[in-house]
């Protein structure tokens, strides 16, 4: 046999030595075979437990490795994935290993297919290189379903009402355990219609005690929120750590970290200062300090594998899941004033005009001079002439300056402008819902995006100066079929958007600005976005297209982002900066890990999302029978849906509430109106809506119409749709909701 070259050999490589070697294949032989060095070794037993973890290989101890077929060929898997390709991804429905990533398998689905995520299929699987694709034979029902509710007593036994709003229908409970009326649950349905039943797994408590509403995200969703004693014992063997010889010492610097008031962690922190040399006459030179988080993580170790396993932190407004243990996240590795704390410091030299001309990297000590919070950063900016004074002012006016530069380049390339309110969840010590509220977005919080965003572009770029591994933040331009969608959405409101031009983020910001302050311009905002692609971790570079770069990636989050973490560790190998460099074995890798965390970014989003929804409900459940100002933001053939004004939160007034009439429901136009009256109800549209029920645990909201109008019986709705280029009228019995 060819014995392969000397270096880590490649997952392909393990594989085709195993197959074809003549003796039994252990990890000795392997290191033998591609003359492996005492640290290449090292890294070789992580990347071979990985390669079992996936499913690549298997042993049992103290025997040797043999290839395998990843899954069996024929098994059941479970839809974990469709992207908006409409691509199907798909795990084993059981997967024992104890890894960090499970094999994913891409689903070739027949012309018409319409599975979706937590669909079960029976499929027959064949290996592609080293992955897997998947044909489904049939698909199955779950034989077991977990669910998340709330339990009532009706005819003398209990029933699980679901939180998730679409969830139709209650489960008679079969077993409740300790549990009773009006406890949250955690259950598990079996069985199959109409006779499904719930069997109670965990009582999780009072569904509207603090900090429920996240809890229940976090159940519902799966994600891990308690770190084994062994992952908390590494943590506070590394908390103890010198921060090491040979760092740049950067203490003198009046280096400050500028954040929400609430920030649970500090990952970064700022100055600047005019450039001193003749070549950057009015320039300037600036650090982004960012916690470094690699130092203490190292690869292969307990920490780093629960880090991978979760992917990101969660924040929550009542609490925060955060991907590192709190002895680090919050404290050792977190950017605190005054106290010495280990960084990755990226120095930039930037042009009068915003331009970034050079950068590097260096390790660092690092001793914040403040942690200031964004609107006390302002106000010290905001003050008039004679009342500027302060310690804080002379560190806060040269980073305004530099940003103004920084602004200039920003605005040069045009990225994305989509200013969507963020909502502000208000709560008291205990934990209490106080209030909802617009988010205030100040010149403060641009100009640390701004910052961050330089840091990020040159850590990108460092890397590829040295064609080192780059995880790249990835955002695609929209497809044909969004911008379609986007154009005929704008012709409702004669707004012209053409498709033979080279779609840029301008593009988008030039349809805004002809719109200017009309009512619809939050709706098109909204369609806007909905028409972006969702970004994505990668190590191939397509771009950022919301911001209008070309390299970018994540650096300036490894507390809380796994993706920064890598981006730190190839750096510090690339450039040689000491220990906790990027793996062989995770270098090859990149593309899977970047699917693993590009999944968990969207669950933490959707856990996010709907807490956030639970808290718009609990705070909105004290105004019931309440008239309040809405905006319509969707419209379907069975009523509209309505966000409140300052508040956010959707609700649906249905077809049924309209008065007692036909309604024509437009699916191109997005307008409902009504046969008789001639009332139209259209996207952006604002009325007064009377709020009939708001539900703090699911998060759903209903509205009627204001003056007592009773709901109407179920009606039919025309549906105008268009079938060959010709409108085609389809009638629909309304169903009761």
């Amino acid at each position: 046999m060819h014995k392969p070259k000397a270096g880590l050999p490649s997952r392909q490589q393990i594989l085709d030595f195993i197959a074809h070697s003549e003796q039994p294949a252990g990890k000795r032989e392997i290191a033998r075979a591609f003359g492996l060095s005492a640290q290449d070794k090292i890294v070789l037993k992580a990347l071979l437990k990985d390669m079992a973890d996936e499913g690549l290989i298997d042993s049992a101890p103290g025997r040797a490795f043999h290839k395998m077929g990843g899954v069996p060929k024929v098994t059941v898997l479970r839809i974990a994935d469709v992207d908006d390709s409409g691509n199907v991804w798909a795990v084993p429905d059981r997967w024992e290993a104890e890894g960090v990533l499970i094999p994913r398998l891409r689903v070739r689905e027949r012309k018409g297919g319409s599975l979706g995520i937590g669909d079960r299929i029976l499929a027959r699987t064949e290996e592609a290189g080293v992955g897997w694709i998947a044909y489904p034979m049939k698909q199955i029902a779950a034989a077991s379903d977990r669910l998340i509710g709330v339990l009532r007593e009706e005819g003398g036994r209990l029933w699980l009402t679901g939180v998730d709003k679409k969830e139709r229908r209650d489960y008679a409970v079969s077993d409740a355990g300790e549990a009773g009326p009006g406890d949250l649950v955690l259950a598990e349905r079996s069985g199959r219609p109409p006779r499904v039943t719930a069997r109670v797994v965990q009582r999780l408590g009072d569904p509207f005690a603090p900090k429920s509403f996240s809890l229940i995200a976090i159940h519902k969703l799966g994600i891990p929120d308690v770190f084994s004693v062994e992952t908390l014992d590494e943590a506070r063997v590394v908390a103890g750590s010198a921060l090491g010889e040979g760092r740049e010492d950067l203490r003198d610097l009046p280096i400050v970290a500028i954040d929400p008031a609430d920030a649970r962690d500090h990952d970064d922190a700022v100055w600047a200062a005019p450039d001193d040399d003749p070549a950057n006459e009015g320039g300037w030179k600036a650090i982004v300090a960012i916690a470094d988080v690699s130092f203490y993580v190292r690869p292969g170790s307990e920490l780093d594998r629960e880090a991978r396993r979760r992917g990101n932190s969660v924040y929550f407004p009542d609490r925060v899941v955060p991907m590192l243990p709190e002895m680090l996240s919050a404290d050792i590795c977190s950017l605190k004033a005054g106290a010495d704390r280990a960084a990755l410091a990226c120095h930039l030299r930037i042009g009068r005009d915003g331009a970034l001309l050079s950068w590097r990297f260096t390790r660092a000590v690092v001793r914040i001079a403040a942690n200031i919070a964004y609107e006390d950063a302002q106000a010290v900016i905001d003050a008039p002439a004679r009342e500027r004074e302060g310690e804080l002012l002379p560190i806060l006016q040269p980073l305004w300056s530099c940003w103004q530069a920084l602004a200039k380049a920003r605005a040069a390339r045009a990225p994305l402008d989509l200013d969507l309110p963020e909502r502000r969840v208000v709560l008291d010590e205990q934990g209490r819902l106080l209030s909802v509220a617009p988010r205030e977005r100040l010149d403060a919080h641009r100009l640390i995006e701004d910052y961050m965003i330089a840091a990020n572009v040159a850590a990108a770029k460092a890397l590829e100066a040295k064609k080192a591994p780059v995880m790249y933040r990835i955002h695609e331009p929209p497809s044909r079929e969004k911008l379609v969608a986007l154009k005929d959405y704008l012709a409702t409101f004669d707004v012209a958007f053409a498709l033979g031009q080279v779609v840029r983020p301008a593009t988008f910001n030039h349809v805004l600005d002809r719109i200017g302050d009309a009512d619809f311009r939050p709706q098109v905002m909204e369609q806007v976005l909905r028409t972006q692609t969702q970004a994505y971790y990668g190590p191939a570079n397509h771009g950022h297209f919301g911001l209008a770069l070309g390299s970018y990636a994540h650096f300036t989050s490894p507390i809380r982002r796994y993706a920064d973490l890598l981006v730190h560790r190839s750096l510090v190998g690339s450039y040689t900066l000491g220990p906790g460099a990027l793996p062989a074995a995770d270098a090859a890798n990149m593309e899977a890990v970047g699917e693993q965390i590009s999944r968990l970014e969207r669950r933490a989003m959707e856990a996010e999302r709907d807490t956030m929804d639970r808290y718009v409900a609990a705070y909105l459940s004290e105004r019931i029978g309440e008239t309040m100002p809405a905006r319509i933001t969707g419209i379907a053939n069975f009523g509209v849906f309505a966000t409140v004004e300052g508040v956010g939160g959707d609700g649906l007034l249905s077809v049924r509430d309209l008065g007692g009439e036909y309604f024509r429901f437009d699916e191109a136009a997005r307008t409902l109106t009504g046969e008789t009256s001639g009332d139209v109800y259209t996207l952006g549209q604002r009325l007064d809506l009377k709020l009939a029920e708001a539900n703090p645990v699911s998060g759903a909201l209903r509205f009627e119409l204001p003056g007592g109008k009773q709901a109407a019986p179920p009606r039919r709705v025309d549906r105008v749709v268009k079938h060959r280029g010709r409108p085609m009228n389809i009638r629909h019995q309304g169903k009761k909701r």
